[in-house]
C-alpha cells in the first residue's frame, strides 16, 4: 500500500493529477506528481528506501502568553509552593445534552413509558422498532401508517426480519416517518406489549372534578404614581426616647379625659342615650423654627470640628514626650480659646463646668472696675462640640460677679450674682436654643436683694419639703440663704459679718459694730452646714447655718481682700486660700497657722485645688502667668509657670479644673477663655504597692496627702527630749 503521513490533511478532490508513462502513480505524501520534478540544488540525494520511509511529525502547541514558573504563597506550609502549569484548551460553550443511547437502561425505560414496544431476541439484544410510531394498547387496534398497503400489511403481520450484514438506512424527509432497522438474528422475535397500568377508583382529584379552573386573562390598567417626597431626619437615642415619653404622656391624658368622662356620667341623672363624639388629643408638635435651628447648630458643630480637628485630635491622644527627661516639671498645651463677640470688652468673672455634662461650662461677664459700672453683663455656656459660638446667651441688665450650676440633680439650673447685689436663676431645660430670655427667678430690685455686689453664690442641700436654696455673701456683710419656690425666690439671714474688735460708740449712746465685707464663701464637703468666708480684710471665718451670730473659727489669713478659699476634695480638713498678697497658703482646720506659704510675685485673681490629685493646685496671677504646685514633687515651687497673655496688655482673673479631662480653662480681662491641657508630669498619680492589699484610687490619694502632712505637721504639745548626762548620771 501507499505509504500516507498522518499529518498532512489536504484536500485532493479537486485537484487534477497525471499518471506516469508506465502508467503508476506516485502519490507520495498524498501529492500527485508530475512528470517532471524540480529538485533543488541543495538537496540531499536520497535512496528510493530513505525517500519512502515513514516519518512520524509531532505538533506541539506553545502558548506564550501563558506562564509556567508561577508561585503562591502558602499560609499553611508557610512557604511559596508551585501552581501547576494552566490548561491551552478554552471552553467556548459547554452545554449539557439530554439524549441518551435507546440500547441503555434509561432508553428502555424512557420507551416504555411513551407507550413504544420493544423487540426482544432470544439472543437477548433489544431492537426498537419504530416504523410504525404507534401505541399499542389493550383492546386497540393498530393505526396503519399514511404509505401505501404494503406499510400496512408490514404492520398486520409479524415484524420482517432483518437480513445480516446490512447496516440500517435512515430516510429523512418532509411528512415522511423515520424507519429505524436493527440488525436482528433469524431466530423469532415476539412483541413486548407494555403493561397496562391499575388505577385506583378511590383515588380522585377534586380540582378536575369539582372545580372549574379560571383560564389567566391580562389586563392591562394605568394609573397615577403615588406621590414622592425626600424626607431627611436625625434619629438619635434621645429623639426615640423624647418620642416614647410623648407618646406615654399622650396614654395617659386620654386616660385621666376617659376617667372625667365616666365619674361625670355617674353622678349626672340618666336622661337617655347620648352621642358624644371627643377628638383626640395630639400630642404637641415641635414648632418648625426650633428644629429648623437644632438641625442649623448640629450643622455648625461638624464644621467646627472639622475646622478644628488637628486641636481636637491634641485634646485627646497628644502627650509631651519631653516630661520623660524632666521629672519635676510640666507644660501646658494651648488649645481652644472660647469668646463671643458681644464680650470682647467685658471681664471674665466666673468659670465653672456643667457637673454632669463634662464638655459644658459657663462663662460670667462683667468688670472689676468699679468706678465705671457696667450696665450690661451676660453668661454664656460653652461646649467643647462647638468651640466658635456660645450654645446659650443670656443678656443681663447689670455685670455678673459670679455663676454656679445645681450639683445636686439638676444641673440645667443656673445661680447668678449681679454687681447692683441682685440675684438670678435661670433654667436651659426649655430654653430656645442660644438664647435664654428671662430668668426663671429673679431678687426684687428694692428690698429683697444685697446692698451692694455679690462676690459669690453657691447652691446648698435642698429643704425638707424639696425646695432647693442657694447661699450668696457680698460686701455689705450679710450672708444670706435664698430658697426658690414655686412662684417666688426669698431670702433668710444666716450671718451679718463683724470684725473682732470692740464697737464703736455712736450718737446717743448707742455703740456700731464694724463690719467685714465678704468675698468669697466655700461649703464643707461632707457637712453641708458648715461654710468658709473669706472677707476684704483678709479674715476668713467659719460659720454655720445653724448659728447667726457665732464664728466657729478665725483666721488672719491674708494682709489684703480674700479672691478665692477651696476645700481639698480627698481631705475636707484641708483648704486653700489666695489673696491680693501675693500669697497662696494651705490651712488645716483647727489650726491657727497655714502648712505652706507660696509667694508667686503678683495679685492672685484664682486658686482651686485638682480634681485627680490630693496635692495638686493651680492658679492664676494679674501678671498673665498660670502656676501649677503639686506639693509631692516640690513642696517649695511650682513645677509647672507659663505665661498665657501678654504681661501688659491683659490679666488673668480666674480659672476652673475639668473634672473629668485633664484640663483647665482660663479667663482673663478680655472677654477671652483659654483652655489648657496638662502634661502627664502635671497629673501623676501614685502607684499601688504591687504586693499586699488592693488600695482604690480614692485611698492611695488620701495616702499621699496624709504622708505629706505628717511632714508639716507640728504637734499640740512639744516634749523636750531627755538629757543623756542627766540619765547615765
Amino acid at each position: 500500500p501507499p505509504v500516507r503521513q498522518k499529518s498532512s490533511k489536504l484536500n485532493l478532490s479537486n485537484v487534477p493529477f497525471r499518471p506516469d508513462q508506465d502508467g503508476s502513480i506516485d502519490d507520495i505524501d498524498g501529492i500527485p506528481k508530475g512528470k517532471h520534478l524540480l529538485k533543488s540544488p541543495d538537496a540531499l540525494d536520497l535512496t528510493e528506501e530513505e525517500l519512502k520511509e515513514e516519518i512520524t511529525r509531532v505538533l506541539v502547541i506553545n502558548h506564550t502568553n501563558i506562564p509556567d514558573n508561577v508561585v503562591v504563597f502558602s499560609h499553611r506550609e508557610k512557604r511559596f509552593t508551585e501552581v501547576p502549569y494552566p490548561s491551552n484548551h478554552y471552553v467556548l460553550m459547554h452545554d449539557e445534552g439530554s439524549c441518551f443511547h435507546i440500547d441503555s437502561e434509561e432508553g428502555k425505560a424512557q420507551l416504555k413509558m411513551e407507550g413504544r414496544y420493544n423487540i426482544k431476541t432470544e439472543s437477548g439484544t433489544d431492537a426498537v422498532s419504530e416504523d410504525e410510531g404507534v401505541n399499542v394498547e389493550e383492546g386497540e387496534e393498530q393505526t396503519p401508517p399514511e404509505e401505501g398497503g404494503e406499510d400496512k400489511e408490514d404492520a398486520e403481520g409479524e415484524p420482517e426480519k432483518e437480513v445480516e450484514g446490512e447496516e440500517p438506512e435512515e430516510e429523512v424527509g418532509g411528512g415522511e416517518e423515520t424507519e429505524t432497522k436493527n440488525v436482528v438474528s433469524d431466530e423469532s422475535v415476539q412483541l413486548d406489549m407494555p403493561k397496562k397500568k391499575l388505577t385506583n377508583q378511590f383515588n380522585f382529584c377534586e380540582r378536575a372534578a369539582l372545580t372549574y379552573n379560571n383560564p389567566q386573562r391580562e389586563i392591562e390598567t394605568q394609573t397615577a404614581p403615588p406621590p414622592r417626597a425626600t424626607l431627611a431626619r436625625l434619629v438619635t437615642q434621645w429623639i426615640i426616647h423624647d418620642a416614647y415619653e410623648e407618646d406615654y404622656a399622650h396614654q395617659q391624658r386620654l386616660k385621666e379625659l376617659e376617667k372625667k368622662k365616666e365619674k361625670a356620667a355617674a353622678g349626672a341623672a340618666w336622661t337617655g342615650p347620648t352621642h358624644q363624639t371627643t377628638k383626640a388629643i395630639e400630642p404637641a408638635q415641635e414648632p418648625l423654627t426650633t428644629r429648623m435651628l437644632r438641625a442649623a447648630k448640629t450643622l455648625e458643630r461638624m464644621m467646627n470640628q472639622n475646622t478644628y480637628e488637628e486641636i481636637a485630635h491634641d485634646f485627646k491622644y497628644w502627650e509631651d514626650p519631653s516630661d520623660e527627661y524632666r521629672e519635676e516639671e510640666g507644660t501646658l498645651l494651648p488649645l481652644w480659646k472660647f469668646y463671643y463677640d458681644r464680650t470682647r470688652k467685658m471681664n471674665v468673672t466666673a468659670l465653672t463646668w456643667n457637673p454632669r455634662y463634662n464638655d459644658m461650662f459657663a462663662v460670667g461677664y462683667g468688670s472689676f472696675d468699679f468706678t465705671k459700672p457696667s450696665n450690661e453683663g451676660c453668661v454664656c455656656l460653652f461646649s467643647l462640640k462647638n468651640t466658635s459660638h456660645p450654645e446659650y446667651v443670656a443678656s443681663l441688665w447689670s455685670g455678673v460677679c459670679c455663676i454656679d450650676f445645681h450639683p445636686h440633680g439638676q444641673p440645667y439650673l443656673i445661680a447668678v450674682g449681679l454687681s447692683d447685689g441682685n440675684v438670678a436663676v435661670y433654667s436651659i431645660q426649655y430654653a430656645p436654643p442660644h438664647m435664654l430670655d428671662k430668668p426663671l427667678y429673679r431678687s426684687d430690685s428694692v428690698a429683697n436683694k444685697h446692698a451692694s455686689a455679690v462676690w459669690q453664690v453657691r447652691w446648698g442641700s435642698d429643704m425638707p419639703d424639696g425646695e432647693i436654696t442657694f447661699f450668696s455673701v457680698s460686701s455689705d456683710s450679710s450672708v444670706f440663704c435664698w430658697i426658690v419656690s414655686n412662684n417666688e425666690l426669698s431670702r433668710t439671714l444666716v450671718i451679718n459679718l463683724t470684725l473682732p474688735s470692740d464697737p464703736l460708740p455712736g450718737p446717743d449712746g448707742v455703740t456700731i459694730s464694724l463690719t467685714a465685707c465678704g468675698t468669697a464663701v466655700a461649703f464643707h464637703p461632707t457637712e453641708q452646714n458648715i461654710f468658709l468666708v473669706g472677707t476684704e480684710e483678709g479674715r476668713i471665718y467659719k460659720c454655720s447655718t445653724a448659728y447667726a451670730s457665732l464664728y466657729l473659727s478665725t483666721w488672719d489669713g491674708h494682709h489684703m481682700p480674700v479672691h478665692h478659699i477651696d476645700y481639698n476634695m480627698y481631705n475636707p480638713t484641708i483648704f486653700l486660700s489666695c489673696g491680693g498678697d501675693w500669697r497662696i497658703k494651705i490651712w488645716e482646720d483647727n489650726r491657727s497657722e497655714p502648712l505652706f506659704v507660696f509667694d508667686v510675685g503678683s495679685p492672685i485673681g484664682d486658686a482651686a485645688w485638682a480634681p485627680y490629685s490630693s496635692t495638686s493646685f493651680a492658679a492664676v496671677t494679674w501678671d498673665g502667668r498660670a502656676h501649677v504646685f503639686d506639693l509631692s514633687i516640690n513642696k517649695y515651687h511650682s513645677i509647672c509657670t507659663q505665661a498665657l497673655v501678654p504681661r501688659r496688655r491683659s490679666r488673668l482673673t480666674t480659672l476652673a479644673f475639668n473634672p473629668k479631662q485633664p484640663m483647665v480653662i482660663v479667663g482673663d480681662d478680655r472677654g477671652i477663655v483659654s483652655s489648657l491641657k496638662l502634661s502627664p508630669n502635671l497629673r501623676k498619680r501614685p502607684k499601688p504597692p504591687k504586693k499586699g492589699v488592693i488600695y482604690e484610687p480614692m485611698q492611695l490619694e488620701m495616702a499621699k496627702l496624709e504622708k505629706l502632712l505628717s511632714l508639716v505637721r507640728e504637734p499640740s504639745v512639744l516634749q523636750a527630749p531627755p538629757d543623756n548626762e542627766s540619765v547615765t548620771s
